[in-house]
């Protein structure tokens, strides 16, 4: 075999004079790929290597699809540009990155916490994927973004279990939807059995609807139905995510949501048991603790798998909420609490902020580092980043919640590219969770050594 690869790396030479000696079919492979170009003879190469059963020589290529591409030609003129469109012309095969995390999985395109959004994921080359985590009534941990959110994320509201809803729809005599801004379906309403028979949909309802069917809808012009409904999005349990990010080769990064129910649950479910739950399930899977990125927005949350399950702690996420603060100020950063300086102390290794958080711009049009990063860095903290690809198509000055400080800087949808470039070179981010990993996968092939923090 090695002979036979020595022979085709030969014939991905100008001139190939080694072609005529390999054996069918690799020659007519090759022969194929040699009258054409570089792509030619790289698609020639890896047919060749598959055919050879050699899947380990290219780690299963990741699929980008069109959209990296797209955002490159959408960038205005820079040294960026220019790097990352030579990439685009010249580069065949990309591989995952743990740069690249998937949020929720995929979910510009993809039902939320689905297998069928993870796996999208999985193959746009996240390294890392994310299940929110939540209870049922059962207390089992499943994968969902908010405890009440079945409602805008499942088909619940169109099933027999509706009438368990915490604010189930009210179809009045004339059969209108009287209701529809109030529903409210939660996990704890229902078992994990009741749960496993609900379909994952886009997140997104029409409140003012007046049918159910009419409910169901409201997707963001920017995100697509194609992939949702008629058992297209398959419901996965916390557990479930586990085997299959294993099976993927992923990192895991589960969130520990806020409970939207009075805790102790029930009595005696209390907050430190669902935190401890939700590593147990881990141990029980085999998972080493280098494999996991525990978050919560909840500061003890973190703080208990720091003091309780110490190698599970080390790399446990601070997702920090405090969106008011005004980042370009040191005394307002100064004055949070608890400060950058007192999260190390407590052991806190990762925090993670919101991408504006970390950003500003300049007159130019240029991205800076706010006060928020240079805190944080000072403190010797890491920083991970949300959510890239979340905002829809940007127009100048715009970009919504995740670009209110560079807004003014923002002249279209190249600006996520370059927004992914400052948070890489001038934060120097860990890791950016995105709605579509491909872009983030892309970036971070682009760059290569010019990456500034590997896992």
């Amino acid at each position: 075999m090695s002979s036979i690869l020595h022979k085709i790396y030969i014939c991905l030479k100008p001139s190939c004079a080694n072609v005529n000696s390999l054996t069918p079919p690799y020659r007519a492979n090759l022969e194929l790929g040699h009258e054409g170009n570089k792509t030619m003879m790289t698609r020639a190469l890896i047919s060749v290597l598959l055919m050879l059963g050699m899947t380990a020589a290219i780690a299963e290529p990741v699929q980008l699809g069109p959209r990296p591409y797209y955002l490159v030609d959408q960038m205005e003129p820079s040294s960026l540009k220019t790097r990352l469109q030579r990439c685009a012309d010249h580069r065949y095969i990309f591989r995952k990155s743990n740069f690249s995390i998937g949020h929720r999985g995929a979910p510009l395109q993809f039902p939320e916490h689905t297998r069928e959004s993870y796996l999208a994921a999985a193959r746009m080359g996240a390294g890392i994927l994310e299940c929110d985590v939540t209870f049922t009534r059962d207390r089992e941990l499943v994968c969902r973004h908010a405890q009440c959110d079945l409602h805008t994320t499942t088909n619940i509201v169109a099933t027999d279990l509706a009438r368990k809803c915490t604010v189930p729809p009210v179809v009045d005599a004339d059969g209108n939807l009287t209701n529809a801004g109030d529903i409210r379906c939660c996990t704890s309403d229902i078992t994990l059995a009741e749960f496993r028979t609900l379909d994952g949909k886009m997140d997104a309802a029409d409140t003012t609807a007046t049918t159910i069917e009419g409910y169901l809808g409201g997707t963001a012009d920017f995100r697509t139905d194609l992939y949702s409904g008629g058992s297209r999005g398959t419901l996965m349990t916390h557990a479930e995510s586990i085997q299959l990010f294993a099976n993927l080769g992923a990192g895991m990064t589960p969130e520990l949501k806020s409970p939207e129910v009075e805790m102790p649950f029930e009595g005696d479910y209390t907050q430190e048991d669902y935190a401890q739950q939700l590593i147990d399930e881990y141990n029980a899977a085999g998972i080493p603790p280098r494999k996991v990125w525990a978050q919560s927005f909840n500061y003890d949350d973190v703080l208990y798998w720091v003091n309780n399950n110490p190698d599970f702690g080390r790399q446990a996420v601070y997702l920090d909420a405090r969106y008011d603060t005004d980042v370009a100020s040191v005394e307002a950063v100064a004055a949070l609490q608890p400060s950058m300086d007192q999260v190390a102390a407590d052991g806190v290794q990762i925090i993670a902020p919101p991408m504006f958080m970390l950003l500003g711009a300049t007159g130019n049009g240029r991205f800076i580092p706010s006060q928020y990063t240079r805190a944080a860095k000072r403190a010797g903290l890491e920083i991970i980043t949300w959510t890239t690809e979340r905002s829809g198509r940007l127009n100048p000055g715009g970009g919504g919640f995740y670009y209110q400080t560079t807004s003014e800087a923002v002249t279209g949808d190249g600006d996520i590219l370059k927004t992914i470039d400052a948070l890489n070179r001038q934060v120097g981010v860990l890791g950016i969770f995105s709605d579509w990993p491909a872009t983030t996968t892309f970036y971070a092939n682009c760059m290569g050594g010019k990456l500034y923090h590997y896992y």
